[in-house]
């Protein structure tokens, strides 16, 4: 079984092509059974292929194990799904295999390959991700074994490091631009765009400051309720927002949709309403929710997530210790995933140890089998069961013995001499309890 991944994220691609391959989670399901048609073409029948898409607003990525690895029909396949040329894709894009596809999920559930260092909210992420592919039933035991390992890797990485204790959110550190901008962020008011994790989060730092005011508009009043409530805020209807937009001094978005939600021409008119004071946006949303060109716009100060970039990346030196002890319990980690991967090897190739394990248990199996039948016609013909049992260790030990002594009676000496060797190895070392 082969393994790769294949991905895009903030430090290979710009935000916009980012947006493209940008998968809500009720997207997952008839995505991948999307991609598994297609790659059954170029790994083996449908049922042997294994699939999952990790998708944030910094990265895309697929996770896939086959009979045989079809990495170049898988970027053929995401290129078409976002409407891009597969040179395009290919020029911005990474690709892996086996130990190095390992390394870069077991880096990724521990935070080292975020925009944030050591940031936590990935693994959640990531957790969801597998969870999907499994409802989809994408899932097979070998991305199953990768994941699993992913998460305990991490876990390690943040139970024995201190990778996340130095690390900015994008929430706090959307908080920290608009304490530049504004002198009292208690005096501000402030609207949360969007009712999912990440504004949440963002809600959470802002409301500590205690704003005069918290709002949150959502597409469904019911999710945006129950954020309001927690924070004290209230709540609108995210249809109603360009008409209220005048009305809020800081704007933080982040939602699934895949078209702009705010447009130039409703932040103009709030420019306009507001008498030009100046309105501080953050979009966090992978793709936009704020057109672009609404920066552009003189009184207005809008943060993408990569412009985010350089306010997280602080405490950089601190941090390099725990950086390499956390690598050093990856690199542990894909050492061990890539032994299971070994040992897992089909029957023929060399190393191949689970198929022949299987063989072993089948051929043992069959032994015992032959043998409790024959010992079952003894004692139905009357035979002592001294006799029977006699009879039976002595069947069982003559078989399973056979092919080793037949071999050690062949060969030349070079040969017998290492067929020895092996025999000490596996029947005389070992001691009586």
């Amino acid at each position: 079984m082969a393994v790769w991944a294949l991905g895009i994220n903030h430090t290979t691609a710009p935000l916009d092509l980012r947006g493209r391959f940008a998968f809500a989670l009720d997207q997952i399901a008839p995505t991948l059974h999307g991609l598994r048609e297609s790659l059954a073409n170029g790994a083996g029948r449908h049922r042997q292929v294994e699939t999952a898409i990790l998708s944030t607003c910094n990265r895309t990525e697929i996770y896939c194990a086959a009979p045989t690895p079809a990495i170049d029909h898988a970027l053929d396949w995401l290129a078409h799904s976002g409407g891009v040329s597969p040179q395009v894709l290919r020029s911005h894009s990474y690709r892996l295999e086996n130990g190095l596809a390992a390394r870069h999920a077991f880096r990724v559930a521990s935070g080292l390959d975020s925009m944030v260092l050591g940031e936590a909210q990935i693994l959640g992420q990531m957790k969801s991700a597998v969870r999907a592919a499994k409802g989809a039933g994408a899932l097979g035991s070998t991305l199953n074994q990768l994941f699993q390992r992913s998460f305990a890797v991490a876990k390690e990485v943040r139970s024995s490091t201190d990778i996340g204790a130095h690390s900015i959110s994008m929430a706090a550190a959307a908080v920290r631009l608009a304490g530049q901008l504004f002198e009292d962020l208690s005096a501000i008011r402030v609207l949360f765009v969007g009712a999912g994790e990440m504004v949440e989060l963002c809600a959470t730092h802002f409301a500590a400051k205690n704003p005069r005011r918290i709002a949150i508009a959502n597409r469904t009043l019911e999710r945006g309720e129950k954020l309001a409530t927690r924070f004290g805020g209230e709540v609108m209807r995210l249809a109603d927002l360009p008409a209220h937009l005048h009305e809020f001094d800081a704007v933080i978005s982040c939602t699934a949709s895949q078209l702009p939600i705010i447009g130039l021409g409703a932040v103009e008119r709030a420019l306009k309403k507001r008498r030009h004071r100046p309105i501080f946006m953050v979009d966090l949303a992978v793709p936009r929710d704020i057109e672009p060109e609404v920066r552009e716009l003189g009184d207005v100060y809008l943060y993408t997530v990569d412009d985010l970039a350089g306010v997280v990346q602080t405490a950089q030196a601190s941090r390099q210790a725990a950086v390499a002890q956390a690598e050093a319990i990856i690199d542990a980690g894909v050492q061990s995933f890539m032994h299971w991967m070994d040992l897992r090897r089909p029957a023929g190739q060399s190393g191949a140890v689970v198929p022949l394990i299987q063989q072993l248990h089948r051929q043992t199996d069959e032994w015992r089998t032959a043998e409790i039948a024959r010992a079952k016609k003894l004692l139905a013909r009357g035979e002592d069961i001294d006799t029977v049992l006699e009879a039976l260790s002595r069947g069982l030990s003559q078989k399973m013995l056979h092919g080793t002594l037949a071999e050690l009676r062949a060969g030349d000496a070079t040969a017998r001499e290492q067929t020895a060797q092996a025999v000490s190895r596996l029947f005389l070392r070992q001691t009586t309890r």
